[in-house]
């Protein structure tokens, strides 16, 4: 006998939410790993090293279920693509917000990350001539005030790398924000697990050949910088992806885009109390402020989505605005 409907619901709302704070934990994982080595791409080599196998297992998995359905064969072109939207998504993107963890705060990084949907908004006007809302206006607006806050707030302390950090951030929530608007009929076509298994397989590839070429070149670490690595890759990767999709065959992507809210709110209380980054008015001003403003852009998103849209969303079982690199 299956569960009751509301029953589905409410674990659905905690699987969504259990995903957003588990990928949350990641800058924590990145700045206690930088307290030995102070290196954003020996970092993600590692993290990928450890969470790639089990993408590439799923990603079996997935092919074989879909062949036992009986489902067309995968085309090598989707395959291709899918492993470029892992290079542009889950590469660059982490690249980007690895690198930008040397020099700003974990909370100042998911903040800024976080933005990643206005990005979204801005892109598909700019280049899709999707029309811009009210709502999405206001997000904008309220989002970047409190963002200019927070900046602002931690520029006097860090200078110079303040400002460089924000940026390197940036490119990762423009990145990945491309990554969103190019993927869905990739997913559409592969399904979410089989898409997910070569992007993130494809990803992983690309950032140890990073290190390899790009980095020192050495994959020499302290067992520390390797428990903390190993931690990342399950805690702030893979757990959380395949609670996000729990949450997504239970609950509408606009709920659990919507319980990604508490990922800075963990993020900043776990800076707070494991790394003692300090926390000012300004501070919590900005934060709300982000919150709020993203928090708006979503409650507006899925009220002007249309449900067509979303019945074709819930039948392709796409990730609903994915989860942040």
């Amino acid at each position: 006998m299956g569960s009751p409907p509301s029953l589905s619901r409410m674990v659905g709302y905690a699987c969504a939410a259990l995903g957003a704070a588990f990928f949350s934990t990641k800058a924590i994982f990145i700045k206690l790993a930088f307290e030995d080595q102070l290196d954003a791409a020996l970092f993600l080599a590692y993290r990928m090293i450890f969470a790639t196998p089990i993408f590439a297992a799923v990603g079996v998995w997935a092919y074989a279920v879909r062949r036992a359905k009986g489902l067309p064969p995968v085309a090598s072109r989707d395959v291709a693509w899918a492993a470029a939207m892992g290079f542009l998504g889950y590469y660059v993107a982490s690249a980007f917000d690895f690198a930008g963890l040397e020099f700003i705060s974990a909370q100042l990084e998911r903040l800024v990350l976080f933005t990643y949907p206005i990005f979204v908004m801005l892109i598909g006007a700019a280049f899709y001539g999707q029309p811009f809302t009210a709502f999405s206006v206001a997000a904008a607006l309220v989002t970047y005030i409190g963002l200019t806050i927070v900046f602002t707030a931690d520029l006097p302390a860090g200078g110079r790398a303040t400002a460089v950090g924000t940026l390197l951030v940036l490119g990762a929530a423009i990145s990945f924000a491309w990554y969103q608007i190019l993927a869905k009929r990739f997913i559409v076509s592969l399904g979410s697990a089989l898409f997910t298994s070569i992007a993130l397989t494809s990803a992983g590839v690309f950032c140890v050949l990073h290190q390899a070429v790009f980095g020192t070149g050495s994959f020499a670490a302290s067992p520390r910088f390797l428990w903390l690595a190993l931690g990342c890759a399950i805690v702030a990767t893979v757990l959380p992806t395949f609670l996000l999709s729990a949450g997504l065959a239970r609950v509408s992507a606009q709920a659990v885009s919507m319980m990604g809210t508490v990922s800075p709110v963990v993020t900043i209380a776990l800076a707070i109390a494991i790394l003692g980054e300090p926390f000012t008015v300004a501070d919590a001003v900005g934060s709300a402020l982000v919150l709020a403003g993203v928090g708006l852009f979503t409650f507006g998103d899925s009220r002007a989505a249309k449900p067509s849209v979303r019945k074709e969303e819930a039948a392709a079982d796409l990730p609903a605005g994915g989860a942040p690199p």
